[in-house]
């Protein structure tokens, strides 16, 4: 019997006899061949890793935030409106947040199914976040005067779509799990 048969004196693939380890085996006659077969890499939603992760999130998120900000700002003070000043600079500062995440967050190789998957999330968040920032600004304002009404628009708006985004790009787009398997290549 194959050594990973359970035989008698047999162990399974990777245990052995209570728990040791095993060594790998040669494949036993008859199995198919593992040619080209490539390496295992860890996964983007390794929980060893979500640490690590959320503090790289944040390091691209707060650069991406600067230049959404102040793209944001510069526009608002050169006479664009708020509503279009804020979708504007949302977009710079997606894709800059999208570059980052990408090679350093999560580490993931480019793919058309990845980017796609990012622009479908990204779209929602958009929709989400300048609809918070236009009905927040005008509130904030009334009661707070405009520069309070951009910082805490902004930093509402933000929130919301940050923690959406780090959630869904680790468990879903980066995650490298079988059950997104269409987002791996």
């Amino acid at each position: 019997m194959s050594p990973r048969g359970g035989g008698v004196g047999g162990t399974l693939r990777g245990g052995g006899p209570r728990g040791h380890a095993v060594p790998p085996v040669e494949p036993a006659v008859g199995d198919p061949p593992q040619i080209g077969v490539p390496p295992v890499a860890p996964l983007a939603g390794d929980p060893s890793r979500i640490g690590r992760q959320a503090g790289r999130f944040l390091v691209v998120g707060l650069a991406a935030a600067v230049v959404d900000f102040g793209l944001l700002n510069g526009l608002m003070r050169a006479g664009v409106d708020y509503t279009p000043a804020k979708a504007l600079s949302w977009v710079a500062g997606t894709l800059a947040a999208y570059a980052g995440n990408r090679r350093w967050t999560f580490a993931a190789a480019s793919s058309r199914r990845r980017l796609v998957a990012v622009i479908v999330l990204y779209g929602s968040t958009f929709a989400v976040q300048v609809g918070l920032f236009h009905v927040l600004y005008p509130l904030i304002r009334g009661r707070w005067g405009a520069t309070a009404a951009v910082v805490g628009a902004f930093v509402a708006a933000q929130g919301v779509a940050t923690v959406t985004n780090f959630l869904v790009q680790r468990y879903v787009i980066f995650s490298g799990g079988d059950r997104r398997r269409f987002l791996r290549k």
